[in-house]
Order: structure tokens, then C-alpha cells, then sequence
């Protein structure tokens, strides 16, 4: 049912922004051939005839469309006819191309804006985290460290723990022997070995049998997150050097001994990156009986666990008012078209790859998921924040979207005249082709993500 309820808010979605386009084009008393709720690919499920408009819902429901006359070739209408959409003054044809964009903006905040007032707060974003249990193995570091039940997490390695999965994060990407180094230290324990076994060189092979002195260990330093990486709107870059396979394997060798053996087939060098391998602390600060307590590091063991369940508390802001509902509503709209401007930047400056990508089919499922568990107000808020995506995307300047068109009008009001017909055609279809693609791809990665149960 949850499933079927997001489905019916997304189809929502389309209607609104065809409908946008479609009152656009009335209020300039322009003709409308067609309105069409999905995309003409497969069969036509039902046509009406509506005054001047047809009105056809199609099998492909993943789209919609607005007709005018110039889009059938074969319509009877003469070439100046001012019925014909390009024979319509720019500014008019303007409005009509970006009215789809409008009203997925509008639809947007009357969502928030709505939920703000049925549900008397809004989320905040941020988060109280509470130690709800300590369920790591007696043998953790996590048990030394101090932490207790009911501690409030107050900051991990210095940044502010008011997101949800800031913790679970830190752990994850500070998790032990994960097989990456950092140089910095890497030329630290080099300089330490080369000090300590002074009659080798750095890249000398040491022969069979020789025995290895090895430095004071020293732990792998704390990782810092930026506020994109921890909000999921960035991916960690972590700049650091790989171990080869030999490597690893030398590395798992050493245990808690303070030399090593050689077996004729390693440099001064390969110990330093074994060495360097290790652990990595998690630095915690926690609220407890209304004092700050910093705690002793936590070292995540292998899989990037530290053996603690937490319980989350949403901070959310009150909305009683009519005021407070508005300029919550108005806040929550600017953080997500800033995140999502921001997402698209990732996207097409490369930093997001092509196979992190999702589409309508996860959209579907993760919507229906949160409708399940928290609710239809953040279903409402979940569809404000597609409209409002589908708003941002639709304006962008490709061919086949809405605005590749408003390019076509900036460039027809800059040269004088519009372009060549054959061009624009080529142009929008090879747009449409790259769209299809995309779409292609973002449904492989959805329904890959769902049977690899990443969803």
C-alpha cells in the first residue's frame, strides 16, 4: 500500500508539470493538440477528446507531454497560422516552456507548507544521539574507552554529532587494516626502520633469515569528514596509498612483535607500508550527567564496527503558527534546493559516479519505505523534494527538456530569428536519445541496487 501511495504521489508530480505547461499555454489562449499523461512508447491505455485537447493516458507511464499543432507534420493549419506555437511571441512561448518548472516549485512548497500545518513541526535535519547499548565483544576497545549507556554523543574527532549516521561513518571509514596508508606515515616508519637497521637501504632486498627491528607502533591518525561526506552529498576522498597483496600479507604477519624475520623477498620499504597499516582511533565526546566527558580512542575493529547501538532523537522545529509554519516551510525549501544543486554539481563535475545514480524505481521504494515506517508526512515531504528535483533537472539546458528549449528561445531572441528546424530536430532528438540512455542506466543501477538488497 505504501508502494502503491508513492506511486500515485510521483504520477501527481507529472500531472501538475504538464499542467503547468498546459495553463500556461490557455491563459495565452494558445491550442493545445494533446495532453499526455506518460510517454507515447507502447499502447494507449485511454483518449478523450476535451474540447480542443485530447486528452490519452499511455502504458509508459514514466513521463507526460504537452502537444501544440507545430508538433504533427501533417496538420492542416497554414505555416503563419497563430495557432501554431512558433509563430507565438518568445516571451509568450517563454512562460509556456518554463510553466511545467513553476508549478513542480509551487507544488513543492504547498507540500512543505501543508505538512508544516497538518503535522505541527518539521524536521530539523539534525539529530540527539543517544548510546542506547554497548553490545561489542568483551576484547573491544570500545569497553576501555569510558562510554557508557545513556551517554549523549556530543562530537566524533571534533566535528558536531548532530547527523544520523555520523558515527556509524567514522567507524566505517576508520576501520582497522583496511589496507591503505597514509604517506606521512609510511615516512615516518621508513625513517624509523632505516635508523634501526642501518645496514640496509630503502629499497634494498633484505636477505633470507635476517632479522628486522621494528619501530614504537604508532596508530593510524583520525579521519575528518566534511559536512557534504557526512550529509551523503559527497564521497570521501581519502588520499591515501594502497598496499599490494604482499604487502597485506607481511603486514598480517607481524603480530605484537617488535622484529621481523625476512623471508628474501621484501625492502625496508614494503615493512613500512605493512607496518604503517593499523589502527585507526575514533575520537568521542559525550554529555553525561550535564558534563562534557572526552573519552578514551575507540579503534573500529575490521569490518568498521565499534560494537555500539544508538538510539536517535529528530530535533524538529515547532510550526503552530501560520508564521512559524511559513518560514519553516521556507527554510526546508532553501536547504533542499541547496542540496540538490549541489548533488548535481557532483554529478556532472564527475565526483559522483554514473553507477551511484538512482532513478523512480528506488525512488518508489524508498519512498514507500518511509511512508511505511514514518509516516505519509514525510512521504508528502519525500514528494516535495522529487517535485522540487524535477523542477532543477527539467531546467537544465538539454535538448528534449524544458530547458533546452529556453535555449533555443535565448538564442532565437539573440540572433533575431529562429534556428534552422532540421537543426533544432537533430539537436532535440540526439537530446532524447542521451535521456533514454541515462534513463537506462539509472534503472540497471535501481534494479541491481534492489537485488544486491542495497535498498
Amino acid at each position: 500500500m505504501s508502494i502503491i501511495i508513492m506511486l500515485i504521489l510521483l504520477s501527481i508530480l507529472i500531472l501538475v508539470h504538464e499542467a503547468g505547461h498546459y495553463l500556461a499555454a490557455r491563459m495565452f489562449g494558445m491550442k493545445v493538440d494533446k495532453f499526455g499523461f506518460g510517454l507515447p512508447i507502447g499502447p494507449t491505455l485511454w483518449e478523450k477528446q476535451c474540447g480542443d485537447t485530447k486528452v490519452l493516458v499511455h502504458a509508459f507511464l514514466l513521463g507526460g507531454y504537452v502537444a501544440f499543432p507545430d508538433d504533427d507534420k501533417d496538420n492542416p493549419l497554414p505555416e503563419d497560422s497563430p495557432d501554431r506555437f512558433l509563430n507565438r511571441p518568445i516571451y509568450q512561448r517563454f512562460v509556456v516552456v518554463s510553466a511545467g518548472v513553476f508549478a513542480n516549485v509551487v507544488c513543492a512548497f504547498v507540500l512543505v507548507l501543508l505538512t508544516a500545518f497538518l503535522w505541527g513541526h518539521m524536521p530539523s535535519g539534525k539529530y540527539d544521539i543517544f548510546v542506547k547499548n554497548i553490545v561489542a565483544e568483551k576484547s573491544q576497545s570500545v569497553w576501555s574507552s569510558g562510554l557508557q549507556k545513556g551517554d549523549k554523543i556530543v562530537s566524533v574527532n571534533g566535528v558536531v554529532a548532530d547527523t544520523a549516521g555520523i558515527l556509524t561513518t567514522y567507524a566505517k571509514l576508520s576501520k582497522a587494516y583496511d589496507g591503505k596508508v597514509d604517506a606521512s606515515l609510511v615516512e615516518k616508519n621508513l625513517d624509523s626502520l632505516t635508523r634501526l637497521n642501518v645496514a640496509f637501504k630503502r629499497d634494498e632486498i633484505i636477505p633470507q633469515g635476517t632479522v628486522v627491528r621494528l619501530p614504537e607502533k604508532i596508530y593510524e591518525s583520525p579521519i575528518h569528514l566534511s559536512a557534504m561526506v557526512l550529509r551523503g552529498l559527497e564521497k570521501y576522498q581519502d588520499n591515501q596509498n594502497s598496499l599490494s597483496d604482499a604487502q597485506k600479507k607481511l603486514r598480517d604477519e607481524f603480530g605484537d612483535k617488535n622484529y621481523y624475520i625476512s623471508t628474501g623477498d621484501v625492502t625496508l620499504t614494503d615493512i613500512a607500508y605493512a607496518y604503517s597499516d593499523s589502527l585507526r582511533p575514533v575520537n568521542i565526546e559525550v554529555l553525561r550527567d550535564d558534563k562534557t566527558v572526552t573519552l578514551k580512542p575507540v579503534y573500529p575493529n575490521k569490518e568498521g564496527l565499534i560494537g555500539v547501538e544508538l538510539e536517535l532523537r529528530e530535533i524538529v522545529i515547532p510550526t503552530k503558527s501560520p508564521k512559524s509554519a511559513i518560514k519553516a516551510s521556507c527554510k526546508y525549501m532553501y536547504e533542499q534546493t541547496y542540496m540538490l544543486l549541489y548533488g548535481l554539481w557532483q554529478i556532472f563535475s564527475g565526483k559522483i559516479p554514473l553507477k551511484d545514480l538512482h532513478g523512480i524505481v528506488a525512488i518508489t521504494k524508498v519512498g514507500g519505505d518511509i511512508i511505511q515506517n514514518n509516516g505519509i508526512f514525510s512521504g508528502l515531504l519525500l514528494t516535495a523534494i522529487i517535485s522540487l528535483d524535477l523542477a532543477i533537472v527539467n531546467f537544465l539546458p538539454i535538448p528534449a527538456l524544458d530547458g533546452g528549449h529556453v535555449l533555443f528561445l535565448i538564442i532565437e531572441k539573440i540572433k533575431g530569428r529562429p534556428l534552422d528546424e532540421e537543426t533544432v530536430n537533430k539537436i532535440g532528438t540526439a537530446g532524447f536519445l542521451f535521456l533514454i540512455a541515462l534513463m537506462v542506466i539509472v534503472v540497471f543501477n535501481d534494479i541491481y541496487a534492489l537485488l544486491m538488497q542495497k535498498l
